[in-house]
């Protein structure tokens, strides 16, 4: 991380006047793009609204949407992660959020390769089946999760510069403290 911080790239969009405050609005026009559309499907997961509109209709709709917002949302972040990769890295933040999407990942994939798959049988129930509602539940929570975490990011009050700090909190962070390198 800190050879990545240390490239001119990284320097130049982390200290550019307009380069890095763009790519952090594209990547939070991203995430309401996303999140937006994840939401509404999630809500029709739960049976809590659009009962009368098939899920493969609403998701036929939404998805194409869901996926490009997606798709911007992680290529902004990588390019915000990469202007300061090592402060990233060691936010405490930074990682519960990386844990909620891979997290979120796992949720999709398994809904779409057992629940969804299925959804012949279901489709125009007002209820989906409970693994449905439980995937649409899950999902929403852990987007939620990460949006609340990533917000945090920029707040941490867990950076490696602020000495002494818990154990815990160095060994979370991976921070290594100057006064005491054996940690």
């Amino acid at each position: 991380m800190k050879w990545l911080a240390e490239t001119s790239w990284s320097t130049g969009l982390h200290e550019s006047r307009y380069g890095y405050p763009i790519v952090e609005s594209v990547h939070v026009w991203a995430l309401c793009v996303f999140f937006g559309l994840a939401v509404i499907f999630d809500l029709r997961l739960l049976g809590w609204t659009m009962r009368r509109i098939p899920v493969s209709e609403v998701s036929r709709r939404l998805l194409p949407w869901t996926i490009a917002g997606f798709v911007v949302m992680v290529i902004s972040g990588t390019l915000l992660f990469s202007a300061i990769p090592l402060r990233s890295y060691q936010n405490i933040f930074f990682r519960v959020k990386m844990v909620m999407i891979t997290l979120a990942g796992i949720n999709v994939w398994i809904f779409h390769s057992k629940v969804y798959r299925r959804v012949t049988t279901w489709d125009l129930d007002a209820k989906p089946p409970r693994a449905a509602r439980i995937a649409g539940a899950l999902s929403l929570a852990l987007w939620v999760g990460v949006i609340f975490s990533g917000r945090l990011i920029a707040y941490n009050w867990f950076d490696c510069e602020h000495q002494p700090q818990p154990a815990i909190i160095n060994f979370l962070t991976s921070c290594v403290p100057e006064d005491n390198p054996e940690l």
